[in-house]
């Protein structure tokens, strides 16, 4: 944990926590891991329950392409960012630039997986065979 003394108008020489942001950083990569855990497994389970409706499903073509796309979309993008952060941002401006490019396209890709599921929820996974009405 980094620490230095600044000056912090209390009057003393107390010293305040200053941010590291190598810390950050990787803090906020494993948030963003399991944020993408959690969407995939989503998927995943949305996928099971596709293939076991099948065709008794409204949508059921639209549904599959649209959750293939988003899963195959996002274990490209985390494939994409465990390359980024293999790179050395600080050895060449070559990586740089194929790190900025990398990250970019992963952007995109996350874009077009968050736009995939966006449009699969619209249409629903409400159960295809509607639960019959008992009256007693």
């Amino acid at each position: 944990m980094m620490a230095s003394i600044l000056p912090n108008n209390l009057g003393n020489d107390t010293p305040l926590k200053t941010m590291d942001a190598n810390r950050y950083a990787t803090k906020k990569t494993i948030a963003q891991g399991m944020l993408d855990i959690a969407l995939l497994t989503a998927n995943a389970s949305q996928l099971k329950y596709i293939l076991q409706v099948g065709h008794k499903h409204e949508f059921y073509s639209l549904m599959l392409t649209l959750i293939s796309i988003s899963i195959i979309m996002q274990v490209t993008a985390a494939v994409l960012a465990f390359i980024t952060s293999r790179l050395d941002l600080y050895k060449s401006a070559r990586q740089r630039d194929i790190a900025n490019l990398l990250t970019h396209v992963s952007m995109g890709l996350v874009f077009v997986s968050l736009f995939c599921d966006v449009v699969k929820m619209n249409f629903g996974l409400e159960p295809a065979i509607p639960f019959s009405d008992k009256k007693d």
